[in-house]
């Protein structure tokens, strides 16, 4: 009797120790992969308007071969191409990442890194700018990221039409329900002074000013006085820090903040965008 126990017994901790043995089988673990190798067709860009439509340069990289216990991934592969500027080391907030699925390389035209450049990176034209070009891979999720080698540019953007047509006089003015005056046009003293913006630069203009929040009011740009036609509005989907903005009579308006309070608005015709910063 006992060794029939004794038989019962082993039969039961064989059979257990088997199914642990094949429930441990059937987890998967990342074994690692190999980081993606960057190439260029290039060594050096050289970007002008003439040749906006070419091809500027073209990258393509390594499969990293991410690895199993049950062998290569069968997953989709996703990869970002980041250019940033040089001392960045990746983290500028404006470097440009372009966002590719599967494919194993990618052509940029001279226009559409030229743009990068300025509207992106917002870097000045007509001026050397170091750059660092590198590939990230991910699986699902953005899970397991890997990192190419790094191929350094000195570029030298180009000027191009700004993306809103600036002010034909050079003048603008703030005019709405979120501002003092309300929505008259033309301006009553003192606000056709004080909700006017300083000129910075043919592009670039600025003004500090007090705001009325509440998402009721809101405000528009005109660049001449007593005319609607010429007045610049919100495009939808912006919100009240930022966003584009276009030169046409038509709604919707620039919305304002939450908050009462004092705000600097910066409105870039290069880029046709607009950003509002609380002071």
């Amino acid at each position: 009797m006992k060794n029939i126990s004794k038989l019962a017994f082993l039969s039961l901790l064989l059979t257990t120790l088997i199914w642990s043995c094949s429930k441990d089988e059937n987890k998967i673990y990342f074994e690692g992969g190999t980081a993606p190798v960057l190439t260029a067709s290039k060594t050096a860009l050289a970007l002008s308007f003439a040749t906006a439509a070419d091809d500027a340069i073209s990258f393509s990289w390594s499969n990293p071969n991410y690895q199993f216990n049950t062998g290569i991934s069968s997953q989709n592969v996703s990869y970002v191409l980041e250019i940033d500027t040089t001392g960045a080391n990746f983290t500028n907030p404006n470097k440009k990442a372009i966002a590719i699925s599967q494919d194993l390389s990618l052509t940029i035209s001279v226009g559409t890194f030229n743009d990068y450049l300025l509207n992106q990176l917002v870097l000045k034209p007509g001026k050397s700018h170091n750059l660092d070009i590198r590939i990230k891979s991910t699986l699902i999720n953005s899970s397991v990221p890997l990192y190419s080698n790094v191929l350094k540019y000195t570029v030298t953007p180009y000027a191009i039409p700004p993306k809103v047509v600036p002010p034909t006089a050079g003048t603008l003015w703030i005019v709405g329900s979120a501002v003092a005056s309300g929505w008259s046009n033309p301006l009553p003293a003192p606000y056709d002074v004080s909700q006017k913006f300083t000129r910075v630069s043919e592009t670039l203009y600025e003004l500090t000013v007090p705001l009325i929040g509440g998402s009721a009011n809101g405000y528009k740009l005109i660049q001449a006085q007593g005319n609607w036609d010429t007045q610049y509005h919100a495009i939808d989907g912006t919100v009240f820090s930022g966003g584009d903005f276009e030169l046409k009579n038509s709604d919707p308006q620039f919305p304002a903040p939450a908050a009462s309070g004092t705000y600097k608005i910066t409105v870039d015709f290069q880029r046709g965008k607009y950003t509002v910063v609380a002071k």
